[in-house]
């Protein structure tokens, strides 16, 4: 089942973009094997693989953000050298990457309009460049604040930002990695409104995604990529989810069914967040006298559009952030406003949003990273000093229980695909039994090994009588292994169900600040 190269009204289409041959190694490593592929005018093209598989590669190969060390690139049917990024949006190619371009000391005005001509050169007309972004966030429910430095937002609001980057350049071709990950179901449908106008207008659109249901949604075609090379390319109506898992992995995935699990703590609370609030990094109130609960042996999900305090919340628990009001019980004791190490030596564990910048040093050794917040500990010392031998048998063990790839120990954590990033953060948490998990979008940009191994090891811990507070904007995900689901807007808890009980439009007016009844 190949995907079509016709129009929709059967004639013969010359590709936007095609890539023939395309090779590209990193040292020992084969990153893509002679792959090819196709996007056609007006279709919707969904790139699949797991993590390593090399479709990011290739796509920044594209983008000119890599050299391919052989094959060719043609656009609308000439060949083309693409040497810089530059050289890619000139030729209408745009791309939002799953770890966001931006200057993070600039404002999102700033970080649009870099590069572009302006009428005023060499000042920005930053005026025009608002006046733009206002237009594309309101057409595209992408709110964002122009004058707000892009250090001040949140992952999602972050994204946001790349994402009008690149509508603002007009793009012919516009490649989306992980594009709908912390957006609400009425915002993905929104963005795959979007995405399949540009496809009316007979563009094209790339989207890289690790949502299997989400490809069968939105696209035309699917290109699946292992190990480097392509192992199918098919036309998405002919396919269904399991066939493109059991491609993506090579062998049958099982599915993911929700299994409910019973509190195994008693009834008394391990964690208790008590009308708590707190300001975020402009200095507005981000938290406001929010309040829950949670048991042992439990894992509440907790869902909500990004940028209304997930992310206060959880800098809050892990000691990160100064609450202003109310107070944080574990297991009845008041811990509000604890340092960081105060947290984790009493039992919390935090797996944040950010693994590459908040949980991971990348240029550190993967076995330095699995002691980072436990260096203190009598196995990992000798006297004052380190104890090599204690820090690598540690990671030994942890490399090889949580079926870390690596090299070596001794490589730098950056080495890591995505997935066995995530692998060394969990390792590194779960290792010094926390008795509770805060964990931040642990899923995100993963693929369907990866998550499968990450939900395996956290349905684990709440067997093992661990609380669990699972904070996702993925309903996928949240429904798949929460017991509890609860909704957060404006810093404030909108309403808290049974997962069984749960109506996703509910949980969608709730995630839109429609207080439940």
């Amino acid at each position: 089942m190949a995907a079509t190269d016709t129009t929709k009204d059967g004639e013969r289409a010359v590709p936007i973009v095609e890539m023939r041959g395309i090779t590209k190694s990193f040292g020992r490593v084969l990153a893509n094997d002679n792959a090819d592929l196709k996007i056609f005018p007006g279709q919707v093209h969904a790139l699949l693989g797991e993590n390593g598989a090399g479709k990011t590669t290739l796509m920044n190969i594209l983008y000119g953000l890599y050299r391919a060390d052989s094959g060719e690139v043609l656009v609308r049917g000439e060949k083309v050298r693409i040497r810089s990024p530059k050289d890619a949006i000139a030729l209408k190619i745009g791309m939002v990457h799953q770890n966001f371009e931006l200057v993070t000391t600039l404002t999102v005005a700033e970080n649009v309009g870099l590069g572009l001509k302006a009428r005023r050169e060499p000042l920005l007309d930053l005026e025009t460049v608002k006046k733009r972004i206002g237009e594309l966030a309101n057409e595209y429910g992408l709110a964002v604040n122009p004058d707000a430095k892009v250090e001040q937002l949140s992952v999602g609001e972050r994204q946001r930002v790349e994402i009008i980057k690149a509508l603002y350049r007009e793009t012919d071709l516009l490649i989306l990695d992980e594009p709908t990950s912390v957006l609400t179901p009425q915002e993905a449908e929104g963005l795959f409104r979007f995405i399949r106008s540009m496809a009316a207008e007979g563009r094209g659109v790339v989207v890289i995604t690790h949502k299997l249901a989400e490809v069968i949604q939105v696209s035309d075609s699917v290109t699946v990529l292992r190990h480097g090379a392509v192992v199918a390319n098919l036309e998405t109506r002919q396919t269904t989810t399991d066939e493109l898992a059991e491609k993506m992995m090579g062998r049958e995935v099982p599915g993911e069914a929700r299994v409910a699990g019973a509190p195994s703590g008693g009834e008394a609370p391990v964690l208790e967040v008590v009308g708590l609030s707190a300001y975020n990094d402009k200095g507005s109130l981000a938290l406001d006298n929010l309040s829950f609960s949670l048991r042992g042996g439990e894992i509440l999900g907790l869902t909500g559009v990004a940028g209304n305090g997930q992310t206060e919340l959880e800098e809050v628990l892990a000691g990160m952030r100064k609450a202003s009001g109310g107070n944080v019980l574990l297991r009845g004791k008041d811990v509000t406003n604890s340092s960081p190490r105060e947290v984790i030596e009493m039992g919390v564990g935090c797996i944040p949003a950010d693994r590459l910048g908040a949980a991971l040093v990348l240029d550190m050794s993967i076995a330095d990273n699995l002691v980072l917040e436990t260096r203190y500990d009598g196995r990992f010392r000798s006297g004052v000093l380190l104890n090599p031998q204690g820090i690598r048998e540690n990671a030994a063990k942890l490399v090889k229980q949580y079926s870390i790839s690596c090299g070596s120990i001794d490589a730098p954590a950056r080495t890591l695909s995505g997935g066995n990033m995530q692998k060394l953060v969990l390792a590194k948490i779960l290792s010094r039994g926390p008795q509770v998990i805060v964990a931040v979008q642990p899923t995100a940009g993963l693929d369907v090994g990866a998550t499968s191994f990450i939900y395996e090891k956290l349905r684990e811990q709440r067997g093992m009588g661990v609380a669990v507070l699972l904070i996702s904007g993925d309903l996928n995900e949240i429904m798949s292994l929460s017991d509890r689901v609860a909704c957060i807007y404006n810093g404030r808890m909108m309403g808290t169900l049974p997962a069984d009980k749960v109506e996703m439009k509910q949980l969608g007016l709730m995630m839109g600040g429609i207080q439940r009844a």
